[in-house]
């Protein structure tokens, strides 16, 4: 048998089974006490304390990282399986994300604010792409044969073919 370190067993095992960025982001998140230490039993229980606290630091850091260096595309993808796994809406999903602890303790410069930015930003787009998943009824579109330019936008421009049934005088 091949021992692994601390880092290798919560890398491959425990954060491998989570499908993706956003929720290896939610979970070590979620394992952070009020003063910044992690808490799983099982985990210290294997490793010891000291080495436990260290994977779980590097690889929380790590997972930060990830989140901001994955295109904004493939997160919203993500925020929308973790969501059905979890049943939830995505937004809802999103906007839980963005009230959750989900940095680390000393997370780098920039990172809460470059963090913060990206969850804004995912909300904004899972928004929009709902508000435009259902047409309003009360929205009024012109009729197709109309054109939606300005009648000077057609200044020098030929008329339009007379079609069948218009009386040309």
């Amino acid at each position: 048998m091949t021992l692994k370190s601390a880092f290798e067993d919560l890398s491959q095992n425990t954060l491998g089974a989570l499908a993706d960025c956003l929720k290896r982001l939610e979970y070590l998140g979620g394992l952070r006490k009020l003063r910044g230490g992690y808490w799983h039993w099982g985990f210290s229980k294997l490793h010891g304390e000291a080495a436990a606290r260290k994977a779980f630091r590097e690889a929380h850091r790590a997972a930060v990282s990830e989140v901001l260096c994955t295109p904004l595309r493939t997160l919203l993808q993500n925020a929308e399986s973790s969501s059905n796994n979890a049943g939830v809406d995505p937004e809802g999903y999103l906007e839980n994300l963005g009230k959750a602890e989900l940095l680390p303790d000393d997370p780098g410069a920039g990172s809460a604010r470059h963090l913060n930015s990206v969850l804004h930003a995912l909300l904004g787009l899972e928004r929009n792409r709902k508000s435009n998943a259902t047409p309003r009824a009360s929205t009024q579109h012109p009729p197709l044969d109309q054109s939606l330019r300005h009648p000077a936008d057609n200044a020098g421009c030929a008329a339009p073919p007379a079609t069948k049934g218009e009386v040309e005088e």
